[in-house]
């Protein structure tokens, strides 16, 4: 039977029960039962809650039955340890702990939302509780949790192993909020917050509590939490488990293979997907950045979802949540407008920011969140930057690019959406690059402030171009950015969907920037610029390892050139040097 791509399914069972695809990671159960209390931090949509239930379903003495529909095709069904389905499981999601009203309404919802899911772990294992462990409503979280503890303790029952998911969440809303009294009475030391995690610590020193599995976005609460909890094990940075979540190349090559045959697509498309998804949702450096990046996955599952269901490249590339995480761009530079336009138009223009790497520690605390050298840390744990080198820090793919240019544009009030109709349209009838490059300088770059004019680069031309092009041009073509040859990285490609009028055309373009005085010793006008050799070695360089790679494109060679403030130059490469031929 045709497998079903569920996408944004956290459900482990129901992802086996409706026959869903599924990347399995169970191998890293077996290297997490060698850590105590283990605390792993990534940024939202990268299947958090789906390892969460994964485990919950693996340690629950309650599904032991279960075992082997569950866990039978995956590596840990293979391979069990001798822990399976030895605990009882409590497993807590913070992300639906309400942060609104006063501190005890806080508390309120946070005791609802521990003690339905302690009463229901107890009803579900009355054979051993015997319904001697009433959970009241009307009782803290801390105190129902001390109850089950004890009476493990004094009946000599399978110990309890906790999951925690989205720990940080109703707190990361009062921070980003601004409400920081509420975050300091959250994290004080007589909080019911520090309370909880102070009684999970007792259960593991008595060995009531098997483990605790903690997941989250931010290392900050944590942090303020530390007294409380000072036994967990960070292994964000831990190379072991560096791709825990997210796809390496070679899990989504096999996802690839297993939904191509499935789905019966042509599998002449193959190639243009396999280079559109690595451009949009790859890059993810969380350890090494030297080392193998890996994919958001859950942004490639609705990719693929749209994918399958239309037999067509989609249009829109980037799943709407994802616009979702400049509010925290917002929120966390909004005190200091001017310190909003830097970032965000050194990662638009330069698409790298350095960072200190005794910064990048497991965890830091609220104070160090809202400073200016600290932000660069703050978003690598969104998300929204991975590692470049050991000193730079970038956005990891097109679709993060995509949207700081957005942001980039609101920010500096430049319109981009009421005068570009008759442009695009006159390049679906007539894809004339020169045309559309000269509408793009008039129109878009015209509204430039003179002081970031001073800033542009190869990269910003490169990257806006795209940007533009791809919010009109996107049912016709897809777009590479610096992607890799043998010979070196192309700038920018227009690439045509395979189902669309422009298929198989592929337009190569090599941007060169050249400031108003080293356009000087030039000592020549704009009109008069003559294309360069090198530059011209250089994209016939590309070309080479495109054909081998696509022997059937239609390909066409440019050379952009831009002078400063004085203007531009658009060359195709091969009818320059035929006109030239001519001549001679």
């Amino acid at each position: 039977m045709k497998k079903r791509i569920l996408y944004a399914n956290a459900n482990y069972e129901e992802i086996i029960s409706k026959n869903g695809y599924f990347v399995d990671k169970t191998q890293y159960i077996e290297k997490l039962e060698m850590v105590d209390n283990p605390v792993f931090l990534r940024p939202r949509r990268f299947g958090k809650s789906l390892l969460c239930r994964i485990l919950e379903c693996y340690y629950n003495i309650n599904q032991e039955d279960d075992f082997q529909r569950l866990f039978g095709h995956t590596y840990i069904g293979r391979n069990p340890t001798p822990l399976k389905n030895s605990f009882f499981v409590l497993h807590l999601d913070f992300s639906v702990v309400k942060p609104t009203g006063t501190i005890k309404e806080i508390e309120h919802s946070f005791n609802h939302t521990c003690n339905l899911k302690m009463d229901a772990m107890t009803g579900l294992s009355k054979k051993w509780f015997k319904n001697q462990v009433k959970i009241s409503m009307e009782e803290s979280a801390s105190g129902n949790l001390n109850s089950i503890i004890d009476f493990i303790s004094k009946h000599n029952l399978p110990p309890l192993y906790i999951i925690i998911d989205e720990y940080d969440n109703f707190a990361n809303q009062l921070i980003v909020s601004h409400k920081d009294s509420l975050y300091y009475a959250l994290t004080a030391d007589d909080s019911f917050l520090k309370t909880f995690f102070k009684t999970m610590k007792q259960g593991r020193k008595t060995g009531d509590i098997a483990n605790v599995f903690i997941t989250g976005v931010l290392p900050i609460t944590m942090d303020d939490l530390a007294s409380g909890f000072n036994v967990a094990s960070f292994i964000t940075l831990d190379p072991e488990f560096e791709n825990m979540l997210g796809f390496t190349q070679a899990e989504t090559d096999r996802l690839l293979d297993e939904i191509y045959k499935d789905y019966e697509i042509s599998p002449e498309s193959r190639q243009q997907v396999n280079e559109l998804i690595k451009i949009h949702y790859n890059g993810y450096h969380f350890v090494n950045p030297r080392g193998e990046a890996v994919y958001n996955s859950t942004i490639l599952m609705y990719f693929l979802n749209d994918f399958t269901r239309q037999e067509q490249i989609p249009k829109h590339l980037i799943d709407m949540n994802l616009r979702t995480d400049l509010s925290w761009v917002r929120r966390l530079t909004g005190a200091d407008p001017k310190y909003t336009e830097e970032f965000v138009d050194q990662l638009a223009i330069h698409n790298k920011i350095s960072y200190d790497d005794r910064f990048l520690v497991q965890k830091f605390d609220m104070r160090q969140f809202f400073e200016k050298s600290f932000f660069p840390i703050s978003f690598f744990y969104l998300g929204m930057l991975t590692r470049l080198d050991d000193f730079h820090l970038k956005l990891p793919n097109l679709n993060m690019r995509q949207i700081f240019i957005e942001y980039f544009n609101e920010l500096h009030k430049i319109d981009v959406s009421t005068k570009y109709a008759d442009m695009m349209q006159g390049f679906v009838n007539n894809p004339d690059l020169h045309k559309l490059f000269a509408d793009y300088w008039e129109l878009y770059i015209s509204q430039l402030p003179e002081a970031v004019f001073q800033k542009v680069n190869e990269n910003f031309y490169r990257t806006t171009f795209f940007e533009l092009c791809s919010r009109f041009l996107s049912r016709w073509f897809t777009w590479n950015v610096e992607r890799s040859y043998p010979q070196g990285r192309t700038d920018l490609e227009f690439v045509g969907k395979f189902h669309e009028k422009f298929a198989d055309i592929r337009m190569v373009i090599e941007f060169k920037y050249y400031s108003n005085a080293e356009f000087k010793k030039f000592k020549t006008a704009v009109r008069d610029f003559k294309l360069q050799d090198k530059d011209t070695e250089q994209i016939m360089g590309y070309a080479q390892g495109l054909r081998q790679e696509y022997p059937n494109a239609q390909i066409s060679l440019y050379v952009i050139y831009c002078f400063g403030n004085q203007g531009f130059r658009v060359f195709d490469v091969e009818k320059y040097f035929n006109k030239n031929a001519i001549k001679a």
